[in-house]
């Protein structure tokens, strides 16, 4: 009689342990769902960018960038994801091991499916964007145009390459020290 009753004891707890092994592998499988790389589609009505919070209006000058733990980050401007990706310590940590960026490309207007891959795409300069970095993406490469890599472009932000100055003086933002009105 005691013998049965450790098996049926003995029974139960291997049931209870199955139990706790089958949830745990549920739920483990259930977290370790595939990242998604493909472009999301932008909220016009609420998504705005992520450096300068300004609501996305134009799809040819909109950038995503999507990390490794399927968040989505939109830019308004090609220059707002730079400035994005000078903070190295937030930028690294929010990323992952892997990002994927889509831009809009310039030629095909304001579709909503309007995305290309940032990091293939072609990037001209001197068109007015909506920070004015001025740089604008196109899914082949511009034969009248000078037209750099989206490394190229990233380093020319960086290094002030930009028609961003010219913005803010024109929009009377910032003050040159010769202008202003005390010298």
């Amino acid at each position: 009689m005691r013998k049965q009753l450790l098996n049926r004891t003995n029974n139960l707890s291997f049931g209870k342990n199955l139990k706790w092994i089958l949830i745990l592998l549920v739920l483990f499988i259930s977290c370790n769902k595939e990242v998604d790389f493909k472009p999301q589609a932008i909220n016009f009505d609420r998504d705005a960018c992520h450096v300068c919070k300004m609501g996305l209006t134009d799809q040819r000058f909109n950038v995503q960038a999507i990390n490794a733990y399927g968040e989505v980050w939109f830019y308004d401007d090609l220059g707002c994801l730079a400035e994005e990706m000078r903070d190295t310590n937030q930028w690294n940590k929010w990323k992952g091991d892997k990002v994927k960026f889509w831009i809009g490309d310039y030629n095909k207007g304001n579709l909503k499916d309007n995305w290309i891959d940032a990091e293939t795409a072609f990037y001209t300069y001197g068109i007015h964007t909506p920070m004015d970095y001025g740089y604008v993406a196109h899914s082949t490469k511009p034969t009248k145009e000078i037209a750099y890599s989206f490394k190229e472009t990233l380093k020319r932000i960086n290094q002030g390459k930009t028609k961003r100055e010219n913005y803010i003086q024109e929009n009377k933002l910032m003050m040159k020290e010769d202008t202003h009105p005390d010298k």
